[in-house]
């Protein structure tokens, strides 16, 4: 929902769009200690791989049995993840210390050792103690309200893992293939935009000393990363949910997609001239890194989702192999030579793990070609189990079976009876791929969930093997049995019911969300041409003839939401990816690679959101000249990265700031199949001016970061007293008339004698008792007789928390002088902060960005077009 609307949430009775009353209706959860733990087929099936050493299978399945503990990460930059911190460290860990419950003192939130900087969080008390105690509930509502803002993700500790062992660097391309619901997507657009701001505002220091730019290719854009994250999903509602994740973080070095993993399609690049001047074409875009947190069964999750416990079967494991296989073997197609792609489940299935590298690995060339790296010595103090070098399978019916040749044996003399869906290359191959050099983290060794992550570099381009392909696939002889159902879970804990073919694959999903047409995804698996950059025209001709009779959903849609919990806390992600290529786009190959099923026709999904184009400005147009003069902004600062959301391409309303390497992107494949959903920072937002010399396009709050260390002096006002800030977050539209701007402390004389319209506010940190620990920036509007300080209610709610331990309802000034001109005795309404509920029910907010996003079904009084009061309204006024 829009910035500034009511929040909605459990228990509240009220923000709920016009629909029933919750109070209304009748309360259908569950007591989670209630509900049975116990699967015989799962618990017999690890024991019997023996994925734990004997002594610890007890303290192994105890763990499993028991809730798991809440969890948290301090996003953002680095300085200002840390300043949040400091917060919890020093106010509310201290109070939450002192209390005491059954004689003993309560244990207190704490900090994931092995997490850099101690940014990542747990936390073991129970909901009892929770509920009892003041101390709790300040906590809660200082939680509640940095989770609403961005400045806090809640996330399960393990799914952490996989981009900390990226080995990540600013300036790298990056594609996170299964990235919805974004958790790890914020980590790594994190570690692509970390230092940032500190080497921007290093070059605009030596530039106004006339010194030198510093050397170094971190520096080349004057500081401003030049890396840049595609975050892919397959479903359009989670891709929008992705855009939710990532717009928090303010960067221009996103990317959203919407399309099929296991057939991502090759995103061409501009020409460009060799050194003697020859053009080259037929360019196309390789990553240094690529996060595979491909879809899976998630029983490494069943201690928040504890459906798992019911649902758990051998046959969704089994069912997914291919899928994941193909997925992987599509990362390592689009990766650079030196590349790495980190590939991870939260299940601890092998099937979906080691036997799933071996495969890709096998159908890649070998080690030789594609290298599984090391892991042990990453991330010191997190407990690990290498992978698995021999396991077994366990059929549908619960018989478990060491080798391949059992199984043809038991086909041979007995049929072919809950065997369907195993393949030879499920099991341990007789190769030399080092698998133990991936990692196992299990429930019992650190209080979390479990996880299997493995990095895996490209050495040399790969070529995919007719010859091995023919090695790994199943008999043909294998009969068919009758249409089944999977289930999978994705990253929000939600259980979808696929109805699967009686090889394993994916025939329907039994309830579809929004998807895509295939009428719109032409180009979108065109094979890239022998290049520089080449893979060679087998290999995607092969993936094509692999994905043309991929079973199709709706469209692009695999995911049904059923029950959700915490962002990214509880499973990742059992959506199956699937795409249907058109059949005019490549010739049907036949291939018996991971045995295929021809699709049915689809329809175009009735649900599906035209998204607005992406059309660049040219840095001339009259709007950006204006801004450029009235900000004085540095001739350092690229004024042809700027582009607009609609068909004319013409700056009416929003302006947004994307990166040099976006821009090449989003046009080189405009029209060419490419689904984009989101680009871009919101940078400047059109506005209603009170003069003619007023400069109308405002500074918008997101794109702030990236723009202040190039703005003017002339535009650029200083704050260094709390209380004046405080004064500001507080009062929305102060009214100042002849003396009044004295009331503004230090700010007063500068805003009485600056002119109307947007500025920057720029709060110096002070070592000096009582001064700000951090640098902050904020946009500020000055009207004829007014001030307001743009930003979103909830940001002010929570920095006035953070800062002054104070939740004073916010007052709008000029709501309550017009309450006294017509001489009301009722109060204007005030802003009420609402508790929300710390186990995770925290609603996602639709804030500005630059995808026209689906808004709630609600009444119209509810609804907010871009420049609304997102950011706390701006009060124009007359004469």
């Amino acid at each position: 929902m829009g910035r500034g609307g009511k929040r909605g949430g459990r228990g509240r009775g009220r923000g709920s769009y016009g629909g029933p009353n919750r109070r209304d209706q009748p309360d259908n959860r569950v007591d989670k200690s209630k509900l049975p733990r116990v699967n015989e087929k799962f618990e017999n099936f690890y024991n019997e791989l023996g994925i734990v050493p004997a002594e610890e299978r007890d303290a192994f399945w105890k763990a499993m049995k028991t809730d798991l503990p809440n969890s948290f990460r301090f996003t953002g930059s680095k300085a200002h993840a840390l300043a949040v911190q400091e917060r919890l460290r020093n106010h509310y860990i201290p109070e939450i210390t002192s209390i005491q419950h059954e004689g003993r003192y309560v244990e207190a939130p704490q900090p994931v050792d092995w997490y850099p900087d101690k940014l990542a969080w747990f936390m073991t008390t129970p909901k009892t103690v929770v509920r009892r105690f003041p101390p709790f509930a300040n906590f809660q509502k200082f939680l509640v309200a940095e989770t609403d803002v961005g400045n806090i993700t809640r996330q399960e500790v393990v799914s952490m893992i996989p981009p900390l062992v990226m080995d990540l660097k600013p300036g790298m391309t990056v594609l996170d293939l299964c990235a919805a619901p974004g958790s790890k997507s914020a980590q790594l657009l994190e570690l692509i935009n970390a230092g940032e701001e500190d080497r921007a505002r290093q070059v605009a220091h030596n530039t106004a000393n006339g010194l030198d730019r510093p050397e170094g290719i971190e520096f080349a854009d004057d500081g401003r990363s030049t890396g840049l994250l595609i975050a892919n999903d397959v479903d359009y509602k989670r891709a929008h949910m992705l855009v939710h994740q990532m717009k928090r973080l303010s960067s221009p070095n996103i990317i959203v997609t919407n399309h099929d993993a296991t057939i991502y399609p090759s995103i061409k690049l501009s020409a460009t001239k060799t050194a003697d001047g020859k053009l080259v074409h037929n360019r196309y875009l390789k990553f240094d890194r690529i996060l595979a947190d491909v879809p899976c069964s998630g029983d490494g999750t069943l201690r928040k989702n504890l459906e798992i416990w019911r649902l758990w079967n051998p046959g969704n494991g089994l069912g997914l192999y291919a899928t994941q296989v193909r997925i992987l073997i599509r990362a390592l197609q689009m990766l650079k030579v030196g590349g790495r792609v980190v590939y991870s489940t939260c299940s601890m299935n092998p099937v979906e793990d080691e036997a799933v590298l071996q495969t890709a690995i096998t159908h890649c060339g070998g080690s030789d070609l594609v290298q599984l790296m090391e892991t042990k010595d990453l991330l010191p103090g997190l407990k690990r189990y290498p992978g698995l070098r021999s396991w077994k399978i366990m059929d549908k019916q619960g018989r478990v079976w060491d080798d391949w040749s059992s199984v043809q044996k038991q086909q041979t003399e007995y049929g072919t009876e809950g065997l369907s869906r195993l393949q030879e290359t499920m099991f341990p191959m007789d190769n030399n791929i080092p698998l133990e050099r991936a990692m196992r983290v299990y429930p019992h060794s650190q209080n979390t969930g479990a996880f299997f992550i493995a990095i895996l570099e490209k050495r040399s381009e790969i070529k995919v093997s007719t010859a091995k392909s023919d090695a790994i696939v199943a008999p043909k002889s294998q009969a068919q049995s009758p249409k089944d159902s999977l289930n999978v879970v994705d990253s929000n804990g939600t259980t979808n019911v696929l109805r699967t073919e009686g090889d394993g694959e994916v025939a329907e999903i039994v309830e579809s969300t929004n998807g895509t047409s295939t009428e719109d995804i032409a180009a979108k698996t065109q094979p890239e041409p022998d290049m520089t950059m080449k893979e060679g025209m087998e290999i995607d001709s092969q993936l094509a003839a692999q994905t043309q009779s991929e079973v199709p959903t709706n469209g692009d849609s695999t995911n049904t939401a059923a029950s959700s919990v915490d962002q990214e806390s509880s499973t990742k992600r059992k959506r199956t990816e699937h795409e249907t290529t058109p059949q005019s786009e490549h010739k049907r190959v036949k291939s018996e690679d991971f045995r295929r099923q021809e699709p049915p026709n689809l329809k175009k999904n009735k649900g599906q959101v035209f998204e607005e184009p992406f059309k660049y400005v040219d840095e001339s147009i009259p709007e950006l000249q204006s801004v450029k003069q009235f900000y004085d902004l540095s001739p350092r600062f690229p004024m042809d990265r700027f582009m607009v959301r609609n068909v004319e391409g013409t700056a009416t309303k929003n302006m947004y700031y994307t990166t040099a390497l976006a821009k090449e992107v989003l046009q080189e494949n405009e029209g060419k199949g490419m689904k984009f959903v989101h680009s871009g920072v919101k940078m400047f937002v059109k506005q209603d001016a009170p003069s003619p010399d007023t400069c109308p396009w405002r500074i918008q709050t997101d794109g702030l970061r990236i723009l202040e260390t190039w703005v003017g002096r002339k535009r650029k006002v200083k704050l260094q007293r709390k209380e004046t800030l405080k004064k500001l977050l507080v009062e929305m539209f102060p009214r100042f008339q002849d003396d009044d701007w004295a009331s503004l402390g230090e700010l007063g004389d500068q805003m009485r004698d600056l002119g109307m319209g947007c500025c920057v506010l720029e709060v110096e940190p002070s070592e000096e008792e009582g001064g700000f620990s951090e640098k902050m920036v904020f946009p500020l509007w000055k009207s004829i007789h007014s001030l307001n300080l743009m930003m979103p209610k909830e940001d002010r709610k929570a920095m006035l928390l953070r800062l002054f331990n104070d939740d004073t309802p916010l007052q709008n000034m000029n709501q309550l002088k017009k309450d006294h001109t017509s001489g009301r005795s009722k109060p204007a309404k005030q802003e009420e902060v609402e508790p929300g509920d710390a186990e995770g029910d925290i609603m996602v907010k639709t804030r500005n960005t630059s995808s026209p996003e689906p808004l709630p079904e609600h009444s119209d009084k509810h609804r907010l077009s871009d420049d609304s009061d997102a950011e706390g309204g701006v009060k124009i006024e007359e004469g």
